[in-house]
């Protein structure tokens, strides 16, 4: 039998970026995984937030029922965070485990390439994102709305829960500074108030009784109280008085609308930019007028200066140079409006951490893919402390914002950024290996 040999034939390449059948498989693996730890985070965010609450409350009496309530409606805050982080961390636990078992090696042989991983992994992303910033954006200010309601009803059949142990409390036109508290015994006790005709009053006392009077709201039994107060528009009018027994009432009407206000974190996105533009409006308004009043100050120290000294006014320069200064620091207090850029700030974040999701797959998959043994462990492990540092970047953001100045959209993006970048740069170096 005659064998014929055939040369020069090349071996035949199958290059295929994706299947159906392989992007259904690792799309379902990553979905279970990010089940997994969703529901860690959320046990994680609800001890720490929520079961506090429910301690706290329940040893004023409060009612299961009502307490079971409250945490219902505080479930979107907790959802909206636990999402992103389970995201992170079940697509690197998927990948972790597909590397180390070598299924990743088998999908390159047969002719796949990375983009059979990344393409579901970036679908479960956008799911994530999308669902988290529903619940962020819509179920969060409704619960909060609810949450609110039933919480003005608990404080009028139990106001005493306003008031705790070393805290600031600010009921309408009252603050009530309050130190050690044992029972119904407050110690240390400061009151600042303005009453309906303008007038200030600071009231200090040693010890106080906390008393609940029903509908009327809290009462305040002070002993050894000192009591000044003084007109709001002449600070030099002013009275002050001694006494050993004075009772302090707060209404149940204050106690309400304190807790009516409702912070940006717990607004829609479309509320939080209405009220930024509301804030730029008004602090270009109080800019402008005091523009006015900068300038007429500037131009009064300007003739003295001019006048030079032996003229009658060079003997006012001093106090001329005093008032340019008051006005110049009153203007940069204006124009450095916190309020307006806690909004801003709260602005970026809603967006920045429900799509936190999307970049973090990024980072997850270029880190599973470089897992030797045991990669489902070690992607859980890396998973939880990536979540930790992106969170100390999100707060250490957040508080450069405030006190330092640092643009919002870095505050609240950069991490993001980073997590993109990062994974971009890793996938770059193991499809090059």
């Amino acid at each position: 039998m005659e064998v014929k040999t055939i040369k020069n034939i090349e071996p035949l390449e199958i290059k295929r970026s994706s299947s159906i059948t392989i992007f259904r498989y690792i799309f379902v693996e990553m979905f279970f995984s990010f089940i997994i730890c969703f529901c860690f985070f959320f046990f994680i965010f609800f001890v720490n937030q929520i079961l506090l609450m429910a301690q706290e409350i329940l040893t004023k009496h409060v009612p299961f029922g009502q307490v079971a309530l409250l945490i219902l409606f505080s479930m979107p805050m907790i959802i909206a965070t636990s999402a992103p982080f389970a995201s992170l961390v079940g697509t690197l636990m998927t990948v972790g485990r597909l590397t180390s078992d070598n299924e990743i090696l088998v999908m390159l042989s047969s002719g796949l390439s990375y983009k059979a991983v990344f393409y579901p992994a970036i679908a479960i992303g956008i799911m994530v994102s999308v669902l988290s910033f529903i619940t962020n954006d819509i179920l969060l200010p409704a619960g909060t709305v609810q949450f609110n309601k039933l919480w003005r009803q608990i404080l009028v059949s139990i106001p005493a829960l306003e008031l705790e142990a070393n805290s600031v409390k600010r009921f309408k036109d009252t603050i009530i500074i309050t130190g050690d508290v044992s029972g119904n015994a407050i110690s240390n006790v400061i009151i600042l108030d303005k009453t309906e005709s303008g007038e200030r009053r600071v009231i200090m006392a040693g010890t106080a009784e906390l008393k609940d009077s029903g509908k009327e709201g809290l009462s305040l039994d002070l002993e050894e109280a000192f009591f000044h107060s003084s007109k709001e528009v002449a600070w030099d009018d002013y009275d002050y008085a001694q006494t050993e027994f004075l009772q302090y009432k707060v209404s149940n009407e204050d106690i309400i609308q304190a807790i009516m206000s409702v912070s940006p974190r717990e607004m829609s996105s479309r509320d939080v930019n209405i009220a930024v533009k509301e804030k730029k409006a008004a602090l270009a308004e109080r800019v402008n007028s005091r523009k006015g009043r900068f300038a007429i100050q500037a131009a009064a120290l300007e003739n003295v200066l001019r006048a030079g000294t032996e003229s009658d006014t060079w003997n006012t320069k001093y106090s001329s140079i005093n008032s340019f200064r008051r006005e110049l620091q009153s203007l940069k207090l204006i124009m450095e409006d916190r309020s307006l850029t806690i909004y801003i700030i709260e602005l970026y974040r809603k967006f920045a951490v429900p799509f936190g999701a999307f970049f973090f797959v990024f980072l997850a998959v270029s880190l599973g893919l470089m897992a030797k043994k045991s990669g489902q462990t070690v992607g859980f492990i890396f998973g939880n402390i990536i979540a930790v540092i992106y969170w100390s970047l999100l707060f250490i953001g957040q508080t450069m914002g405030l006190r330092v100045g640092t643009p919002p959209f870095w505050s609240m993006w950069l991490p993001n950024i980073l997590c993109f970048v990062a994974g971009v740069i890793l996938a770059v170096i193991k499809v090059r290996r």
